[in-house]
């Protein structure tokens, strides 16, 4: 220390500049400023050793931890008295009126490892007596490394050890979790705050005996595969306790709310954003978990939950209102030939008053389907017994053209129109089910084979010939029964439809060949479609083009509206494979041209291909890339990518306008600016707008198509077909 000041007969020290070092060693286990004393000089003479004040200037302690071992032991053993120990008579002892101002406490655990520190903390006390059990510490404290503060009051009984704990904390800096996520992930970024208002009582010689009442919030909470990719994340989760005993099996919330969730799952062809992080089926959690003597606060956190929400269903319990606010979760697959992408957006569900007492509890879930489509579910179940429960639900306006990344893998062809719908309703009692479903998909329709390398071949087309009833539909009653550990699939009503579809509807052909020619005449007409990475016209659209430039050149008054809608997204990688595949093809073949046949090699390339594969890993060696379109996006480079999306945008804009300028007619046809959007029939296309006179032959088609909606077998199903959107609308 720097110096001391003793006097012996007030009984007042103060220490200045003191420093404790650990055991054998030059680090500092402690230091402050100052340490100021007060002994009680008169009641020494009685054998009563009382300090009645102690007061601790701006100390800084490190706390470190080995596993179950701390700094500290040594001084506890020392300290500590032996059972063999006797005293002739009881040692009164009281340590009054405690004060640490300002102070710095560092945590360090070594096998992890985590480094933790908080900072301005301060702590009062009237301190413990000889005579009374009872300590009483009032505390304050702010994150040491980043923000925030806690602040509370904490009571002990040293014999019972019984607590009681108040504390409120206030946007208190949660990064420091992130290291106990390292000890059981490859990688992961976390951060959150907290607020909190909390009163729990307790025993610490029994974790399970605790009331618990207040509120516990966590904001702005991001975990992921680094700060800019969230895996899990939340605008704020608010708990709000009536009070919570585990002991007396009582768990009553006021609500429990989730504010704007996000959730990201992602299949790779080996494992997925989850295992990657945790290892193959989490192994990496497994190891965390199997050393006994390691301390991880996050799994000590889930172990404790673990027994609760055990202890949970077993005991009374009542939430006025559980809800999940504006939700968002995204699937992805890249283990397919090109990425399939979905979510429920936004997503919403509510509870109200789920009570153990209640006959049945009414759950509610609404929610988009990104890109296109609505689900609605509407559950009611007996909170006594979860094989007990009444289920509808509606999914609605989903495009066959959304799963063409699967459709296309396992069957070579593509689909650019059909809208599906699929609803039910399920009665569940003591685990039966009594369910009707009803799947109805409209106007379905395959385009020609795609021939890849990296495709299965099932003939969509002639299985649509026997899927597709007369009215251009598919439509089938599934009733499902049994239990639920043994569902029975009823498929009486879709093996009856086959049969009716391969006796009945040969007949009607003629009258099916002219409704879908004129479905073509009306979708041409406004929308011409693009392939992906097509830049010239096929024939049928040759023709179109020049038939309507003989419309324009005979209707003066006459002109086109076309509004470019890119499907960038699909467009963008469809170039990208294209282009990271054209690099392994010329560095394998060694040429320096690459010609019309060089092209369709390249197309034909399997983006799956064990050697393509090996070229990319070895072009881009960077094991944090998991996707062949992130290691392909790194090889090609994204301004390479944006030129050839610009090129293919002038290129169709000048194959269109071929025959508009052979007639002089190109003034009458306007460009607007290209919109980036997810069409609903999957592929990019031209709007059209017509301005003054509309070709005869689209008013007809149109007039005709109308007919054909008002006559049987398409009458049925007028009403769905104007709710749904298909790949034009006509009116």
């Amino acid at each position: 220390m720097d110096w001391a000041f003793v006097n012996p007969l007030s009984g007042y020290i103060y220490l200045s500049g003191i420093k404790f070092y650990e055991s054998k060693s030059d680090s500092i286990f402690i230091s402050t400023k100052g340490l100021g004393l007060n002994f009680s000089i008169y009641k020494l003479f009685f054998k009563e050793y009382e300090i009645t004040e102690l007061t601790l200037h701006e100390p800084v302690a490190t706390f470190i931890q080995n596993k179950t071992k701390f700094n500290f032991d040594d001084i506890v053993d020392k300290v500590t008295p032996d059972k063999k120990d006797t005293l002739k008579e009881e040692t009164r002892f009281s340590l009054l009126n405690i004060t640490i101002k300002d102070g710095e406490f560092h945590y360090r655990e070594e096998v992890i490892p985590v480094t933790y520190f908080i900072k301005k903390a301060n702590f009062t006390s009237a301190g413990m007596s000889w005579d009374v059990d009872t300590m009483v510490v009032d505390f304050s404290f702010l994150s040491g490394p980043a923000t925030g503060s806690i602040k509370g009051s904490f009571t002990l009984n040293t014999k019972s050890m019984k607590y009681r704990l108040a504390a409120v904390a206030d946007k208190y800096d949660l990064k420091f979790l992130e290291q106990y996520i390292a000890d059981m992930s490859n990688y992961g970024s976390l951060s959150a705050n907290l607020d909190a208002d909390m009163l729990s009582i307790g025993d610490f010689k029994d974790a399970l005996n605790v009331t618990t009442k207040g509120k516990l919030i966590i904001n702005d909470f991001h975990f992921g595969k680094d700060p800019k990719e969230d895996y899990l994340s939340f605008e704020k989760l608010a708990i709000s306790i009536h009070e919570v005993s585990p002991n007396k099996r009582m768990y009553y919330y006021d609500s429990i709310s989730l504010v704007h969730p996000y959730f990201k799952y992602e299949k790779y062809d080996s494992l997925d954003n989850l295992q990657k992080m945790f290892g193959s089926k989490g192994s990496n959690i497994n190891a965390a978990t199997s050393d006994p003597e390691k301390f991880n606060l996050l799994i000590e956190i889930a172990r404790y939950v673990k027994v609760l929400a055990t202890n949970f269903f077993k005991s009374n319990y009542k939430v006025n209102r559980i809800a999940v606010y504006d939700a968002d979760l995204k699937y992805n697959d890249y283990s397919i030939s090109e990425k399939f992408s979905v979510s429920l957006d936004p997503l919403n569900i509510t509870a109200d008053s789920i009570h153990k007492t209640k006959d049945r509890v009414k759950i509610k879930l609404t929610s988009g389907v990104k890109p296109y489509g609505s689900i609605l579910v509407n559950v009611s179940i007996n909170p006594k017994d979860s094989s007990d429960f009444n289920l509808r639900y509606h999914f609605d306006k989903v495009p066959l053209a959304m799963f063409n990344p699967y459709i296309i893998s396992y069957t070579s062809f593509s689909l650019d129109r059909g809208a599906m719908e699929f609803k039910g309703n399920w009665n569940v009692k003591n685990g039966i089910i009594d369910s009707d479903n009803h799947l109805l998909i409209i106007d379905p329709r395959a385009n020609k084979r795609i021939r890849n390398k990296d495709t299965k071949w099932i003939p969509v087309p002639l299985v649509m010939a026997f899927v597709r009833e007369r009215g251009d539909v598919i439509d089938y009653e599934i009733p499902i029964t049994g239990n639920l550990k043994d569902p029975k699939f009823k498929l009486r009503d879709v093996i009856l439809d086959l049969l009716k579809n391969i006796f009945i509807k040969p007949p009607t052909t003629p009258y099916r060949i002219q409704v879908k020619a004129n479905e073509n005449e009306i979708e041409k007409s406004l929308a011409f479609k693009w392939a992906m990475r097509q830049n010239t016209l096929l024939k049928e659209q040759e023709k179109f083009a020049e038939r309507m430039s003989y419309f324009l050149e005979d209707n003066p008054g006459a002109s086109l509206s076309i509004y470019p809608q890119t499907y960038a997204v699909k467009e963008k990688e469809y170039i990208l494979l294209f282009e990271a595949k054209k690099k392994y093809y010329l560095s394998n073949h060694k040429k320096d041209g690459f010609g019309e046949n060089d092209s369709l090699e390249v197309d034909k390339l399997s983006a799956k291909d064990p050697l393509f594969s090996k070229y990319l890993n070895k072009q881009v060696p960077d094991s944090m890339l998991f996707t062949v379109q992130d290691k392909c996006l790194r090889l090609v480079g994204n301004m390479l990518l944006q030129t050839r999306l610009g090129q293919l945008t002038k290129e169709r804009e000048q194959a269109f306008m071929i025959y508009f300028k052979e007639k002089k007619v190109d003034g009458r046809i306007k460009f607007h600016a290209s919109e980036n959007v997810t069409p609903y029939n999957g592929f990019s296309f031209y709007k059209i707008d017509y301005k003054g006179e509309i070709p005869d032959y689209l008013q007809k088609a149109h007039q005709k198509m109308n007919e054909f909606d008002d006559e049987s077998p398409r009458k049925k199903y007028k009403k769905e077909r104007l709710k749904k959107k298909t790949a034009v609308q006509y009116k």
